[in-house]
This record gives C-alpha cells, structure tokens and sequence, in this order.
C-alpha cells in the first residue's frame, strides 16, 4: 500500500534540502516544474530512493521527476519516443505476490502547450491506459474544467475530457490545489485503486497544494460507489425543454464535427444532471450494465435455459 505525493516544486525551490524534506516517509513522490537541467545533476544520488527525471529541452522551466522507493522493484517505459515531445514520464512498479503491477505516470502540461504535443501526450495515456492498474499524477492546467459535470469552456480542455472519457479514466482529485482551481490531478484507470487523497501544504515557495494519497493494492469491495441513472424517476418534459431552449444554429455555427459533438454532450449532461437523478448500484448489480434491469434479466435467463435443449435437438 505505498504513500504517494503528487506537488509542484518551480523556480525559486529547487534545491536540494525542499526535495530531501519533501521524500520523508513517502514510497512515491511525483513533482512536477522542477526546472533541473544537467546542473542539477546531484539529485541522482537521494539516498534511499530511486529517481526517474524529465527535464525540458530547448528552454528554461517545466519538467518532471519520480522518486520510487528502493523497496520497490520498478523500471522505466518509454512511450511515444518518436513523437512530439511531452514531459511525461511512466515507470512500470513491479507488485507483490498475487497482485498485479501498477504503472505510474507523472505529467506536466504547460498552459501555452500545443495541439500536436497535446496529442502526442493523449496517445501515451492511451497506452497506458491499457495496463491492468494506472496511476497518473501531475498538472494538467486545464481550470476550467468541471469535474462534477464533465464540461469545460475551452476547445484544448474539452479534448482532454475526451481523452479521459475514452480511456476510461477517473479523476479522484476533489479539492482546488492553486487558487481555486483544481490544476492537479490524480487519475486511475481502476475503481479502488487509489484512496486517501488529502491536499497537504505547499513545497518551499510555491503556491501550489501537494496532493498526497494511498495506491490501494486491493479494490475496496465494502462499499460501491457506482451509479447509474435512474430513469423511472427521470423529469423528461423538463429535459426537452432545456435542450429546446438552446440556439442551436448559433451554438454550432461554423463548428466542425468534433467541436459540435462536444458542444451537444457538454449542453446533455447538464441537462441530465438537473433532471434525471443517478442511484447508487450495491451487490451484484454492480456487474450489470446500468440498462439491464429485471425485466430484461428475466429475458436473458429464459433464452439461456432454452438454448441447450434446442442444441439437443440439433443433434439428433
């Protein structure tokens, strides 16, 4: 069950005394900004941990680095290589007997960075994403995300939410970590996996929040916190009249395909939000898509039961 903490460390803290004090008592640390170049060449030799780096090239600024834990067995992968370059990087974190290992990726998003590099960075969690169990930490700028509606305001951050949604990813990050933007964040491809997120203090002089959590090496089964909506209680004459007041000729004026898809979703789920209530699903209904109700259940068990005397049959 290793600690981790996800912070930003920038300009005026990088010396070597803000990271020593940051390491203590943590198996993992990701920081983001750490504005190391060759100079900086010390920090190889923390005792008692192991660090993976990525500093910036061509300029000053930006970068990331992990501390991993001489106690865990881990290694680097090096996804998208031959792409536009990223700071990003992914370390593999080999797991204990009968558990699987986790990949562990740290993130730095410049607030200027462009669409081929956004790309780019959107295929390695793509790939990443594939892995039975991953963690990505880091500070993705995008503010004007709302993460309780799964909208945003701007082209770049509606894409990231695109890359979330079909990775399937989950954004457990709650509090604003700068200012009152939520800029740091932590997200799994896992139900479980990561726990205990609290928001600490800042490292040396930034202002950003440290953001420390607990990567749960078992999913939690005591309590699901899957929902689904429930459509029996659902006000659909309010829903049609929401979407019917939206001008939709000038919304999507002069909007292409993928801009207006995510102009529609953005306008539907706030609509959903307000009208149709979500439940919270518990036992084995857990493991059933959200429109399979009893109805339908009872359907499917009698169409099965029915299948191996019409195959007897066949046979003769």
């Amino acid at each position: 069950m290793p600690l981790c903490k996800c912070t930003e460390h920038g300009e005026q803290t990088r010396g070597a005394g803000d990271v020593c004090v940051c390491l203590q008592g943590y198996d993992l640390i990701g920081i983001t900004e750490m504005w190391w170049d060759s100079s900086y060449d010390w920090s190889v030799g923390t005792e008692g941990y192991r660090l993976f780096r990525k500093d910036r090239q061509g300029r000053r600024g930006g970068g990331v680095d992990l501390y991993v834990s001489d106690q865990l067995e881990c290694m680097e992968l090096h996804l998208g290589m031959d792409e536009e370059p990223t700071e990003s990087l992914w370390v593999r974190i080999k797991g204990s007997t009968g558990t699987g290992d986790i990949i562990v990726g740290v993130c730095y998003r410049p607030p200027d960075q462009g669409d081929r590099a956004d790309e780019a960075l959107y295929r390695q969690i793509g790939a990443a994403s594939r892995s039975q169990a991953l963690v990505l930490m880091g500070k993705f700028n995008h503010p004007d995300i709302c993460w309780r509606d799964n909208t945003a305001e701007r082209k770049q951050s509606r894409k990231f939410l695109e890359c979330v949604d079909d990775n399937f990813l989950l954004q457990v990050t709650e509090e604003p970590t700068r200012r009152g933007a939520m800029l740091d964040l932590i997200l799994t491809n896992k139900e479980g996996l990561v726990g205990d997120v609290k928001l600490k203090g800042s490292l040396g002089c930034s202002d950003h929040k440290m953001v420390e959590f607990r990567i749960l090496r078992a999913a939690r089964r005591a309590h699901s916190k899957l929902t689904a909506l429930d459509f029996r209680r659902a006000d659909l004459g309010l829903f049609r009249d929401l979407l019917g007041r939206i001008p939709w000729d000038k919304a999507l004026e002069g909007r292409g395909a993928q801009d207006s898809w995510l102009i529609f979703k953005g306008h539907l789920l706030q609509a959903q939000e307000r009208c149709i209530p979500a439940k919270r699903k518990s036992g084995k209904n857990t493991q059933r898509p959200p429109w399979m109700n009893k109805e339908l259940l009872g359907k499917v068990k009698q169409k099965t039961k029915r299948k191996p005397s019409e195959g007897g049959r066949k046979g003769r």
